[in-house]
């Protein structure tokens, strides 16, 4: 599964949102936080993973957890330019979230928007 959004600002400043407490809870839950690769994150929800990749200004790939006992997944996060913008894609590898393809694409695409929108405020 991949979703993706243009945000008009230089990808710095989306990558600093991004990996803040206020993008980083945006796009994969309340509590997330992402730290390191080899760190561990937990959101309130529930779901959990393991940072497997960080690379500043250009991508960081997740584990994820939906549940304690949930399927293990793969997020990648990445990051672009896109003329005066970024463009950031969310790939979702692995089992879905809501259990259909529109449905987990509408999950990344209201995601998306947050972080989007968190930048604007």
């Amino acid at each position: 599964m991949r979703a993706g959004v243009t945000i008009p600002a230089p990808v710095e400043q989306v990558w600093q949102h991004l990996i803040s407490a206020a993008g980083t809870e945006a796009l994969i839950g309340e509590g997330a936080r992402i730290g390191n690769k080899g760190e561990p994150w937990h959101a309130a929800d529930g779901s959990y993973g393991v940072v497997r990749s960080f690379h500043p200004v250009e991508q960081v790939r997740v584990t994820w957890h939906p549940h304690e006992d949930g399927p293990l997944s793969m997020l990648d996060v990445q990051l672009r330019p896109d003329g005066d913008g970024t463009r950031v894609e969310v790939f979702h590898e692995g089992r879905g979230i809501a259990g259909d393809p529109r449905g987990d694409l509408q999950h990344w695409d209201d995601a998306l928007g947050r972080l989007a929108g968190g930048l604007q405020a």
